[in-house]
């Protein structure tokens, strides 16, 4: 992975919009699922690049510390030779202070290259300790961001659990209806009650038949008197 690629990657993964891919997802929980094991991976890559990268910009930090070190001690070499080539000259010796001062100079020239190294190297530090400053950032809000895909997913199976208990409880009071006993009973109760109403019907209809017996024998009595009253009557005329 090159540095863009590694940054833009952690960045990408780091916004990526948990609740929008589950309201794609035909099945959430295995969609979750997936999504936690590629996240996992990602991460885990990420961590490794982001590492590398740190690791690039210890050794950059590393060699402009040392290129600044060697300008100091190529600058110290320079002035100690520059002042033994003094020192020679004022004795008279031309020659070898000459020699000094050509040293000195050398030494000059590499603290000159060194200090351009440095130079030219704190840019890129600069750039760099962005870069993995960022990447950190990334990293950080991609852990979060994996603690909220397990969130989820976890909330998401205890409420598919409550759900299908739910949906079972239910079931059974659905299937309780269909077989309820008491339903039973009720129509038993109720072939009861028409029984019960057929034999009242039967006493009113018994009770009815038995007055009428009774007012056909008082209108035989009633009769029966009429028929000796009168035999009573021509038996006195006569």
């Amino acid at each position: 992975m090159t540095k863009q690629t590694v940054l833009g990657r952690v960045t990408q993964l780091a916004k990526a919009n948990i609740n929008a891919l589950l309201d794609q997802a035909e099945d959430p929980q295995k969609m979750l699922d997936q999504l936690i094991r590629d996240y996992t991976s990602n991460l885990a890559e990420a961590e490794q690049a982001v590492a590398a990268t740190i690791g690039n910009l210890r050794l950059m930090e590393q060699d402009h510390k040392e290129d600044v070190e060697a300008a100091a001690e190529w600058g110290s070499k320079a002035l100690a030779a520059s002042r033994k080539a003094d020192e020679l000259r004022g004795a008279g010796s031309g020659a070898e202070a000459d020699t000094f001062d050509n040293l000195a100079k050398v030494a000059l020239g590499r603290q000159l290259r060194s200090e351009q190294e440095a130079s030219t190297a704190m840019p890129t530090i600069a750039s760099q300790t962005e870069v993995v400053d960022k990447l950190r950032a990334g990293l950080d809000q991609m852990k979060a961001k994996l603690s909220e895909l397990k969130a989820k997913r976890d909330e998401l199976v205890a409420r598919a659990t409550s759900a299908q208990a739910q949906n079972r409880m239910m079931d059974a009071v659905k299937n309780i209806d269909v077989l309820d006993p008491t339903s039973e009973l009720s129509r038993f109760e109720e072939k009861v009650r028409r029984e019960e109403a057929r034999a009242l019907g039967k006493q009113e209809l018994a009770a009815s038949s038995l007055d009428a017996q009774f007012e056909q024998l008082d209108s035989l009595g009633a009769g029966a008197e009429v028929e000796a009253r009168l035999a009573a009557l021509k038996a006195s005329g006569s």
